[in-house]
């Protein structure tokens, strides 16, 4: 009788614990099922616009279309004012993101805070801000007009906008790039007898590298695309301050097909870029690595 019930309850504790596997077993399958789905919908709703937006390209036309002065100037004006605009930001952003990666003080925080502010400030916002400041009636407005400059609303107008809302892009890259660098290396460096620009120039700059070409690739982006601040403080003149993002706004109104060239342009252009940083970065950090 005794041996019967063990024999019972070994076998119920058998069957429970098949009902546990087949249980988890099953609520794997739907965990993995869900999270498929849930990659799916994401990269679908990610890649569909600009999917269709390629599909709708004028490949026949795409000569003519290109050579277009809108196109054309719209194309030449944003390269030029986007790499001075980045030639800006790695001049002036690179020594803050390095004071920021290397160094506490006080207000450290606070700086930071006002760095970023234009991440998240509306493009509108930050071109009223920039023609309330440098315009004929902003802060610095009658200072820069006895100077004999007037940027509101010119090629330089627009270089100040883009710096403005891409450059936070960069210099937080940039300091995350400095943070990382381990304290030890430049202190056993200092202990050698290196002096702080060689220590800066062979241990810090190499192994913060691709934190500082992802800020740039990421802030030039950014300025490529942007449109609301310069809009707003350098107006929409073909030629002068009309960039990309503004010729594809103007060119919805009368011609749809060039507003889908020049974005696509600027999608082939942003992607190529992207790709070609990954793919630096990564044989930057694979070299650093060995070096190590």
């Amino acid at each position: 009788m005794e041996t019967e019930r063990r024999g019972e309850l070994a076998s119920s504790k058998e069957n429970r614990a098949a009902g546990i596997g087949r249980t988890r077993s099953l609520g794997g399958f739907l965990g993995v099922l869900g999270l498929g789905l849930a990659v799916a919908v994401g990269v679908g709703f990610l890649t569909l616009p600009i999917v269709a937006l390629l599909l709708r390209v004028p490949l026949s036309d795409l000569a003519d279309y290109a050579t277009r002065p809108i196109v054309r100037d719209a194309l030449w004006l944003s390269l030029f004012t986007s790499l001075v605009s980045l030639l800006l930001m790695v001049l002036f952003g690179t020594p803050l993101a390095y004071l920021l990666g290397r160094y506490r003080f006080r207000g450290k925080r606070l700086l930071e805070t006002l760095v970023e502010v234009p991440l998240v400030m509306p493009p509108a916002v930050a071109g009223i801000a920039l023609l309330l400041a440098f315009g004929r009636r902003g802060l610095l407005g009658p200072m820069l007009e006895g100077a004999g400059f007037d940027l509101a609303f010119s090629t330089a107008a627009v270089i100040l906008a883009q710096t403005f809302v891409a450059s936070p892009f960069y210099i937080r890259s940039a300091r995350a790039g400095f943070q990382s660098v381990p304290p030890e290396l430049d202190a056993s460096a200092a202990t050698e007898g290196a002096g702080r620009w060689a220590r800066f120039q062979h241990i810090v700059l190499p192994l913060a590298l691709p934190g500082i070409l992802g800020g740039a690739a990421m802030a030039w982006s950014r300025a490529l695309g942007e449109f609301g601040a310069t809009i707003l403080f350098a107006g929409n003149f073909e030629g002068r301050t009309q960039t990309m993002p503004l010729a594809i706004y103007t060119a919805l109104e009368s011609d749809l097909n060039a507003a889908i060239v020049l974005s696509a342009v600027l999608i082939v252009f942003s992607f190529a870029l992207l790709i070609t940083f990954k793919l630096l970065s990564g044989k930057r950090m694979d070299i650093v690595g060995l070096d190590g």
